[in-house]
């Protein structure tokens, strides 16, 4: 078993993570996973807040000349925002009399629910941890994820599909799902047209068209959300279960991703488009090729009764636009209950591209925990034997048992 937990506010000293069940002697390196933390600050349409961050993750335990040593992980991230937070953010001493009780909600936040619930005096304090500022936690403890994964051949991607109701001419996402062979190589080319994109398109007229969407957006005081799609390829056949509702494969995947902010659905596969199907144009024939299962298609997104096929997992995750509106919607002053705008906080216009990253840490995560649950061992080479053992006798234990 694996599992993480993150901690820290947003204008707080640092975001910290603690990462439990990795096996021994997994190559680790700072770099790989500052290069996602990066991935996740880039983008058309982010606030002022990437402006002064530039995240950089620190480990502090559990690796040892660049090799996890099967115990722990802990990683930080320093917020270089909180020198300018220090007063209104402090852990000790009373309250200063000048500083603000933030006291009008945002619609779409987490203001009233965490204030309600909490019994908080200031809405500060539900703003800081509900911020979308806590994903950098959650795209380090990603890459530490997407880097046991890679030992296995599994690869993790994505791209924007959409902001503010604008798509591509092409239905790229069908596209991928039509075609049963699509692979590792033909991931990477998505990828490398995704991050040559300001907004992670795969085109540059849809990246113009987005961008125009954007700029209308921001000039109006408004916000957007969006469809990004994610995908893992090289994933094994059997990860998951159908004897527990909590031990499918869509079970741990969905619950990750929408735990992502501001995320409101996702679809496996052809999701809700498969309800305007026959189950003759759904369901994924079975065909045997070179000796081994395939399919012809993979419109299921990668599962079936909650177990990996060995096709990719392809998903669609939909973004609400972002709470914050520089042209504010109404609310109420808890102080007073006087009908007022709603309090302005830094804030993006759009940040689709980003939860696209967020998403493939999530989807990473997943998949590890899947993983380790079937393959698990103390040290890599150990995992790496119990995973080579059930890979090449698959299709010979069936050919065997129905004989």
């Amino acid at each position: 078993m694996i599992r993480f937990l993150t901690a820290g506010e947003s204008h707080g000293k640092a975001l910290t993570a603690i990462i439990e069940g990795f096996p021994s002697n997994l190559p680790l390196s700072p770099e790989f996973i500052n290069k996602e933390l990066k991935r996740r600050q880039a983008g058309y349409g982010r606030g002022g807040r990437m402006k002064i961050e530039s995240d950089e993750a620190e480990i502090l335990s559990g690796v040892r000349f660049s090799k996890t040593l099967g115990t722990p992980i802990s990683l930080l991230i320093r917020n270089r925002d909180w020198e300018n937070w220090q007063t209104k953010m402090a852990s000790d001493g009373k309250r200063p009399k000048n500083i603000e009780r933030v006291s009008v909600p945002r619609p779409g936040h987490a203001d009233l629910t965490g204030v309600s619930k909490y019994n908080y005096d200031d809405i500060r304090n539900s703003i800081e941890r509900s911020s979308a500022r806590e994903t950098a936690a959650r795209v380090a403890v990603g890459a530490v994820a997407k880097r046991l994964l890679e030992e296995f051949g599994i690869k993790i991607g994505g791209f924007t599909e959409s902001v503010g109701n604008v798509f591509p001419k092409e239905n790229i996402y069908e596209k991928i799902l039509s075609d049963a062979d699509f692979n590792e190589a033909k991931l990477y080319e998505l990828i490398e047209r995704a991050e040559n994109s300001a907004v992670r398109v795969l085109s540059k007229s849809h990246e113009k068209r987005i961008i125009n969407k954007i700029d209308m957006a921001k000039k109006s005081g408004d916000s957007l959300g969006g469809t990004c799609v994610v995908i893992a390829t090289g994933v094994p056949l059997g990860l998951g279960s159908f004897v527990h509702y909590d031990r499918r494969a869509n079970t741990a995947i969905a619950k990750n991703l929408l735990s992502i902010n501001a995320v409101k659905g996702l679809e496996f596969g052809l999701g809700f488009d498969a309800t305007k199907k026959p189950g003759s144009e759904f369901h994924d024939e079975i065909i045997l090729r070179d000796g081994k299962f395939h399919r012809k298609t993979n419109f299921a997104g990668g599962t079936e009764g909650g177990i990996t096929t060995g096709l990719p997992i392809v998903i669609r995750v939909a973004m609400k636009p972002i709470a914050t509106l520089m042209k504010p919607l109404k609310s109420l002053d808890l102080k007073t209950l006087e009908e007022i705008d709603a309090r302005r906080e830094r804030s993006d216009t759009v940040a689709v591209p980003a939860c696209g990253v967020v998403a493939e840490a999530m989807l990473a995560w997943a998949l590890a925990e899947l993983f380790v649950e079937k393959f698990g061992g103390d040290s890599l080479e150990e995992m790496k034997d119990n995973y080579k053992s059930f890979a090449s006798k698959i299709e010979k234990r069936l050919r065997k048992n129905f004989k």
